[in-house]
């Protein structure tokens, strides 16, 4: 089996194996902590309304419906570059956004990226902070991860236990638990839930 072959498959599935993984970028490689699993447009086996590719491809996300373990970046309130990873079958769109990582290698040229963050689990926390911390931008979408040749490249590595919960920050399906972490890692995010999200079901239940 390649290692794409590992990815080719359900969106948590793939985020369970990126999980603990390292991400390598030039000279700064940092392990992934936290990720985000997201579906495709309702033709395919895992519709999910608050993915890019829910309302099928565009030029902007026509990546996530390629190869898995290709590199799909888009760039978040004109200011943050975030990072996802195709999984599924080729015309099946799913990706994981990388939401946290701590840096394993490289920090001296981190904290030049990131001059005035003062604690270390905080230097790639949360997709915006991660994609300056690897100085990823636009001119990297459709990068393939697991080419050796490739400047940025995706070392799998497996995890013996993780947690799972509501995704963060999004208003549509907000309540799926496909947002997975390591629970020892000091650099997860904080979960933020939407203010325009709906009332989660099980308070709704308490209320009825």
């Amino acid at each position: 089996m390649t290692l794409g072959a590992l990815l080719d498959v359900d969106p948590v599935t793939a985020a369970s194996r990126i999980l603990g993984a390292t991400l390598t970028v030039d000279d700064v490689a940092v392990r992934i902590v936290e990720v985000e699993a997201y579906g495709g447009d309702p033709a395919g086996p895992w519709p999910d309304p608050a993915a890019h590719s829910y309302r099928g491809p565009t030029p902007r996300n026509r990546v996530m419906f390629g190869e898995a373990g290709t590199l799909y970046v888009y760039l978040s309130y004109g200011m943050h570059f975030c990072l996802n990873v195709t999984c599924g079958p080729p015309g099946i769109a799913g990706a994981v956004l990388l939401r946290s990582a701590e840096v394993v290698e490289g920090i001296d040229v981190v904290t030049q990226r990131r001059p005035a963050v003062r604690r270390f689990s905080d230097l790639a926390r949360g997709p915006g902070n991660l994609g300056k911390v690897l100085a990823i931008n636009l001119s990297d979408n459709g990068t393939r991860l697991f080419d050796a040749g490739s400047r940025t490249r995706l070392e799998l590595d497996s995890v013996d236990r993780w947690q799972s919960g509501p995704r963060v920050g999004i208003s549509t399906a907000p309540d799926r638990p496909w947002r997975l972490w390591l629970p020892e890692s000091a650099a997860v995010s904080a979960y933020r839930r939407n203010p325009r999200a709906p009332a989660p079901i099980d308070a709704e239940r308490s209320t009825s």
